[in-house]
Formats: C-alpha cells, sequence, structure tokens
C-alpha cells in the first residue's frame, strides 16, 4: 500500500481495472503552474524567479528584497491552490491526448497537494473536463503508483514534470514507462539530463503516441 495514509484510502476507493495504467502529475502536466504563480505571487508583493527549479529561495518580496523562507513558501503555495480555479488551465493538447486513451486506459491523476486542496481541485478538473480519478499524496509517488497498478503486473505509464517523482516510480514499479514532460520547457536548463529509462517528451504531441506504444493501445 502507499506510505501515506490518506493516499492508500483514496486509492482504495477505486473500481478494480485490469486495462493498462496511466498514472499522470497534474500541476505543469495536465495544468499550468509555472506560468500563474508567478503572476499570483506579484499580486501579493512578491516575485518568483528560477535560478534552480525549485521554489523556496526563488521567492522574493519585492519592496525588501528578502527571500521568503519556507515557512512562508508554503503558505503561498497553500493559498494559490485554494484559488487555482481562478488561475490554473489546462496545457495544450492534454485533454486531448486522455481522451483518446479513456476507452481502453485506466486514467489517474496523481497530485502532490495536501489533501485538504483535493475538494478544490477535484472542481478545478470536473470543470476543465477532465473527470478521471484523482489521488492525493503528501508524500512519495512511487509506492502510490506501486499500489494503484494492483497485483496484475499490467502494463503502467507515468507522466511527470519532477524527476525525483519519476525515480521514486522506477523505485517502486521498475518496470514503469516513465515519462518526463514540463509545460515550460524553458526550466530543462536548470535541470541536469534525466536519469536512464526516462523518455522526455516535449508536449502532449508527442507524448501520446509514446504512450500508446509504451501501453500496447
Amino acid at each position: 500500500m502507499s506510505d501515506d495514509p490518506e493516499t492508500a484510502r483514496q486509492i482504495a476507493e477505486l473500481a478494480r481495472d485490469d486495462r493498462p495504467l496511466l498514472v499522470l502529475d497534474v500541476d505543469d502536466v495536465l495544468l499550468h503552474f509555472v506560468q500563474p504563480f508567478p503572476r499570483y505571487l506579484e499580486g501579493l508583493g512578491y516575485r518568483l524567479t528560477f535560478d534552480s527549479f525549485r521554489l523556496t529561495g526563488n521567492i522574493h518580496h519585492m519592496q525588501t528584497g528578502v527571500a521568503a523562507e519556507q515557512a512562508l513558501v508554503t503558505e503561498l503555495l497553500d493559498a494559490f491552490f485554494v484559488a487555482q480555479a481562478d488561475w490554473q488551465t489546462l496545457t495544450d493538447g492534454a485533454a486531448e491526448t486522455l481522451a483518446g486513451f479513456a476507452r481502453d486506459v485506466e486514467i489517474v491523476l496523481l497530485t502532490a497537494m495536501p489533501h485538504r486542496h483535493r475538494d478544490a481541485r477535484r472542481l478545478h478538473l470536473d470543470g476543465l473536463g477532465l473527470t478521471y480519478p484523482l489521488v492525493t499524496t503528501e508524500m512519495a509517488k512511487g509506492p502510490a503508483i506501486r499500489s494503484l497498478r494492483g497485483p496484475t503486473g499490467r502494463p503502467v505509464a507515468f507522466v511527470d514534470d519532477q524527476p525525483r517523482n519519476l525515480v521514486s516510480a522506477k523505485e517502486s514499479v521498475p518496470d514503469t514507462h516513465l515519462f518526463h514532460l514540463m509545460a515550460d520547457n524553458a526550466l530543462r536548463d536548470l535541470l541536469p539530463p534525466p536519469p536512464d529509462g526516462i523518455v522526455v517528451v516535449q508536449d502532449w504531441h508527442e507524448a501520446g503516441p509514446k504512450i500508446a506504444a509504451a501501453l500496447g493501445v
């Protein structure tokens, strides 16, 4: 089971499915995050610059220049998730690609965010037509993917913008087909080359056929 008890509870509620499994991150995979979050911060008097691929240390108060400490970064991110429906839009090609898979593949959205924001994200995704099951986790994603797969050994593909999540999946389910997709490809320059076994895709139009081939559909 997942290492996160609430994640395990959510997974246990899902109907059993033996189709190939496609697990998808949400932020900067299905919904834009890197683009709207800086605009949101500016309204609160903060500026986000990407000197590294992380938030802590890169958010500064616009007047004082002081970097936001981890606790404040968490608070700002939390407030953004409360308001996500006003800011986060679909990434290009995501909805159409998933619709093409929906008959032959079990699609599960696995988002790393505080569980208390699950209902708000559920409503927002539903409003955008992404009615696929949504699982939240506050811990590593690999154990959740292992639980989602179940005991059947069915093919699994996982798409995420965070290399650490892809590595976690590989550690928990070594034969997972891993895809690194980022809504803003300019940020790839801040990352080291992906580990072996991770397929880099530039957008959903490229990802769709590669995922289909990996899952055999």
